[in-house]
């Protein structure tokens, strides 16, 4: 999935992310666990945004994605921002770093985008494989509740000044999928009209349980669970879980399960 037309009007569409908000509570995090600078990786990092904040932290990162349009936008916004942060179009599941890193991050639902359980398992293990020894890994995952009771057979409409979005929603239980239709109506600045474009793409509602299984057969201590990015437990209607995991030993092929 490129997400062509997407990527160029994502930072208008996400406007509402609190992303000053996601940037301190990793931050806290990471401090709380004794990262407060190093190598951090961003997978998923799409346009930059949280990239960007964490740098401004002082930390050096790396920003992963698996989107040539998002990386060009983000790529556009580091000279803006007379950024340093690197970044590579990578799918998490094939991620292939240069050297190790002190901690990772992967919010706004990355992981719901990978389109199967093992190669969910796949980045994880990659993850681990690149993360020096005691190392913070940080992400989130939308929860199958939200995908059926949210998400799922909903309609959402955003009317803003530059495009118009019909984002609708078709929930597959069976296979706990929410298959995504995107209507986007560009205003085009030479006559005032506005042109249609459309895209389609997934999320797959993976239970909390196959992830912390999978985050401790990759090597990880799962240290804490949180409702979103809050300081809150997770409950019966949490929406997004926040997880904090430090890698804790080294697993070799014929320990994976």
């Amino acid at each position: 999935m490129s997400y062509g037309i997407f990527s160029s009007v994502y930072d208008i569409l996400t406007e509402n992310v609190e992303y000053e908000k996601i940037q301190n509570k990793i931050c806290s995090l990471l401090h709380k666990n004794g990262v407060d600078g190093g190598l951090l990786l961003d997978l998923g990092c799409g346009t930059g945004t949280l990239a960007f904040l964490l740098e401004n932290k002082g930390y050096d990162v790396i920003g992963v994605d698996a989107s040539e349009d998002m990386l060009m936008v983000a790529n556009e916004k580091k000279y803006e921002e007379n950024s340093n942060t690197m970044f590579l179009c990578q799918k998490a599941e094939n991620l292939d770093l240069f050297g190790t890193i002190d901690c990772a991050v992967s919010v706004l639902d990355t992981i719901n985008h990978i389109d199967t359980i093992e190669k969910v398992q796949k980045a994880i293990e990659k993850v681990s494989l690149f993360m020096n020894m005691g190392g913070i890994f940080i992400f989130d995952i939308n929860t199958p509740y939200k995908h059926e009771n949210i998400l799922g057979n909903n309609t959402f409409i955003y009317d803003m000044d530059e495009v118009y979005c019909a984002w609708q929603n078709s929930y597959d239980k069976e296979n706990a999928t929410t298959n995504i239709d995107l209507d986007f109506f560009i205003k085009n600045e030479d006559d005032e009209c506005y042109e249609r474009y459309s895209e389609s793409f997934s999320e797959y509602a993976y239970t909390p349980q196959k992830i912390l299984k999978i985050l401790e057969n990759c090597g990880f201590e799962v240290l804490n669970t949180y409702d979103d990015y809050s300081d809150n437990p997770v409950n019966a209607e949490t929406q997004r879980i926040t997880v904090v995991a430090k890698k804790i030993k080294t697993i070799f092929k014929d320990e994976l399960k």
